[in-house]
């Protein structure tokens, strides 16, 4: 029986593992996490059909449950990565017919945005800790209470040169709808403020949903980027702006400030570039042979990739990449 390592367990990763499985192959999942899931499994509800992220992620983990022919190993992670063989950080050799890779994204640390305040400021806070919020029913201001005026900016570490953040992350501005549409209907009292450089709703539902922000939820966009943010008097947080459609300088106080971070490349790519000969894109993230038809092939002969590894992408393409990754593999193998 063929044995395909798939480094990653999070949506892609699981999904491919899923569908080598079906195919009457045996797979290792290698994950550096205590569990399955990835980034999604800290996430509240998925765009834009609010589907819970549990949902999706227990009917994932169904399907790897019914094979015997599956090993889970997580809290361990690949150093070195071949077509036929994968070695841990603890030194344990593992021998494969094939490997994909599937280690996904790092969020950006959105304390190098200094000017914004977080870890510096209370109610600074990320899109991925407002998801937790979310998930344990808890939004909250810093000591208690609830926030009357939130804004939320976009694109905190994408599209941004003096990061070294030029791409854009995809996912960003959807999700600030989302969560925005989640806030209203927690404190439908509350002011939302979506300040935004562009939005960018590409996806199916995204535009509409977009809309329904605006027209049902009362949701507030506002095109420009905040320059700087510091705390008042009142514990509230100024921000000054400018709104670029008119042309005007523009400053507002805030209880809450909701950060959009995005994605970017992992750091453990360099490794990937160094020492397994693997091509990274300027972006960081990896180079595969081809943006069309060869997206889940890499640049060496049985080494695959799926998901975020090599792009930013959203949940939905991250799992139809892991099918598409499982089917180059198993072609391969029928040639080799």
């Amino acid at each position: 029986m063929k044995h395909v390592i798939v480094i990653g367990g999070g949506v892609a990763g699981m999904q491919c593992a899923s569908e080598l499985l079906r195919q009457g192959l045996a797979v290792t999942i290698i994950e550096k996490e205590q569990d399955l899931g990835g980034k999604v499994r800290n996430w509240h509800k998925l765009f834009p059909t609010f589907t819970p992220a549990d949902e999706v992620l227990s009917a994932m983990r169904h399907r790897l449950k019914i094979s015997n022919n599956l090993k889970i190993r997580t809290g361990c992670q690949a150093t070195t990565i071949t077509a036929n063989s994968v070695t841990l950080c603890s030194g344990e050799e593992l021998k494969c017919d094939a490997t994909v890779i599937a280690t996904g994204f790092t969020l950006f640390d959105a304390q190098i945005k200094e000017e914004y305040g977080y870890g510096i400021y209370d109610n600074v806070i990320t899109s991925a800790e407002l998801e937790q919020m979310f998930n344990e029913n808890n939004v909250h201001l810093a000591h208690g209470g609830t926030p009357k005026r939130i804004a939320i900016l976009h694109c905190v570490g994408s599209r941004d040169e003096k990061v070294c953040q030029r791409h854009c992350s995809k996912v960003c501005c959807v999700t600030g709808v989302k969560q925005a549409i989640e806030l209203k209907k927690l404190f439908p009292a509350a002011d939302v403020f979506n300040f935004y450089m562009d939005i960018r709703m590409f996806g199916p539902g995204y535009e509409e949903m977009y809309r329904e922000a605006q027209t049902a939820y009362n949701v507030h966009f506002v095109r420009g980027r905040i320059s700087e943010v510091s705390p008042t008097f009142n514990s509230q947080l100024q921000i000054k702006a400018e709104d670029t459609l008119t042309g005007r300088p523009l400053k507002m106080s805030v209880d809450m400030l909701v950060l959009l971070i995005g994605m970017k490349s992992n750091e453990h790519n360099i490794t990937l570039r160094n020492e397994c000969n693997l091509l990274a894109q300027p972006s960081g993230f990896m180079q595969p042979q081809d943006s069309f038809i060869g997206n889940v092939t890499s640049n060496v002969d049985g080494i695959f990739y799926a998901g975020t590894i090599t792009a930013p992408k959203n949940v939905g393409e991250s799992i139809n990449e892991g099918t598409a990754a499982a089917r180059a593999v198993i072609e391969w193998l029928n040639k080799h």
